[in-house]
């Protein structure tokens, strides 16, 4: 009998909206960010936006350059690959 594998995958889902490690990694990540290199709120929730309706965006992770979306959109310095924030 043959077992096909059943796994997906949210293409425009992020950590913050999972249950349990992904988010308490996010979490823990955004917590030792000093304030002075916090991007505000606003603006961080601004940039997710544009990621999740990016088909770049696979499993958290932007496949442009290979990082975690919410971790790069969290500081002010960070810049998205393809220059949409």
């Amino acid at each position: 009998m043959e077992v096909k594998d059943e796994t997906r995958f949210c293409r425009q889902c992020l950590m913050m909206d999972q249950v349990g490690e992904g988010k308490e990694k996010l979490e823990k990540y955004l917590s030792v960010i000093k304030e002075q290199d916090k991007t505000d709120k606003k603006e961080y929730l601004k940039r997710l936006d544009v990621c999740r309706t990016c088909d770049k965006l696979v499993e958290f992770t932007c496949t442009v350059c290979g990082c975690y979306v919410e971790f790069r959109a969290a500081v002010k310095h960070g810049k998205c690959p393809n220059k949409k924030w």
